[in-house]
C-alpha cells in the first residue's frame, strides 16, 4: 500500500453514550489525523442520550476546517452494527477503516501495519486481532476467558477460524465493502459474525493482523445481560444460513 492510498482513508467511529471517554479519544484522532490528507472522519451517533452529541459538534465546529467530517445521528438505538453499516454506506474513500470510540486500538496504528507491509490487496479485508501471536494487549483475565468461550462457540456452530472476530479494528476496501455491508442484518454485538459469513461469501479473505490494544473502562457490554443476547442472534444466525 503506498502512502497515497494510506491517505485515501474514511475513519468511520460508531458510539453510544459515551461522554465519559470522547474528549480524551477527540484528542487521539486529533494527533494522528491532523496532517493527513485526503482522510475524512465518519461519527455514526447510535441514539446517544448523554452529552455525546454536544461534544460532537463542539468538535466538528472547531476542526470543520481542518478535518473532512461526516455526523450521522438517529435517536433510536439500534446496534453498533446498524451504526458501523450507516458509516460504511455513506463513506466516500477506498479505504474504509472501523475505529472504536474508546481509541482501545489507536488509530497510528494502520502506519505501523503500512510500515510492515501487511496492507498488500484491495480484495482482503484486515481484522485487527486480539490473539495474534505479535499483539500487545492489556486486558483483565475475564474478558479473555469469555473471548476464548465466545470463539469456541462461533468455531463450534459456524466453523469459523478466525481469532478473533469482535475486535473493533478493521479495514476494508470499497470495492467489495458496500455490497456486503448492504446485506448485513444483525446489528448488535454478534453483527461481527454475520460479517465474517458475508465475507467468505463475497470470497474476501479475511487476514488477521497484530495491534496493541488496551482496554478501557465504561465499556457497553454487560456480561449478565449481554452475553446471552450475543448467544440467541448467533443461533438466529446459524438458524438463517443457506
Amino acid at each position: 500500500m503506498s502512502k497515497k492510498t494510506l491517505n485515501n482513508l474514511s475513519v468511520i467511529i460508531p458510539f453510544y453514550n459515551e461522554q465519559h471517554r470522547l474528549l480524551e479519544s477527540l484528542k487521539t484522532l486529533n494527533n494522528y489525523f491532523v496532517n493527513k490528507k485526503n482522510v475524512e472522519i465518519i461519527f455514526v451517533n447510535d441514539g446517544s442520550t448523554d452529552k455525546s452529541d454536544f461534544i460532537i459538534c463542539k468538535f466538528i465546529k472547531k476542526y470543520k476546517k481542518i478535518f473532512k467530517i461526516k455526523y450521522i445521528r438517529y435517536k433510536k438505538n439500534i446496534g453498533k452494527g446498524y451504526a458501523i453499516k450507516k458509516g460504511i454506506l455513506n463513506s466516500k474513500k477506498d479505504w474504509l477503516l472501523i475505529c472504536d470510540a474508546d481509541m482501545s486500538v489507536n488509530p497510528n496504528q494502520i502506519d505501523k501495519w503500512v510500515k510492515k507491509n501487511y496492507i498488500k490487496n484491495e480484495n482482503i479485508a484486515y481484522f485487527g486481532s486480539r490473539n495474534h501471536s505479535l499483539s500487545k494487549i492489556k486486558t483483565s483475565i475475564t474478558r479473555r476467558f469469555l473471548g476464548s468461550l465466545f470463539n469456541f462457540v462461533i468455531y463450534f456452530l459456524f466453523r469459523i477460524k478466525i481469532k478473533d472476530t469482535q475486535c473493533g479494528f478493521k479495514l476494508f476496501n470499497k470495492t467489495y465493502a458496500y455490497d456486503v455491508f448492504k446485506k448485513l442484518k444483525s446489528y448488535r454485538f454478534s453483527f461481527d459474525v454475520e460479517l465474517v459469513i458475508l465475507l467468505k461469501e463475497n470470497n474476501i479473505t479475511i487476514k488477521e493482523l497484530p495491534i496493541e490494544w488496551i482496554h478501557k473502562e465504561g465499556s457497553k457490554l454487560n456480561i449478565i445481560y449481554d452475553i446471552p443476547k450475543m448467544m440467541i442472534d448467533i443461533i438466529k444466525i446459524k438458524l438463517n444460513q443457506k
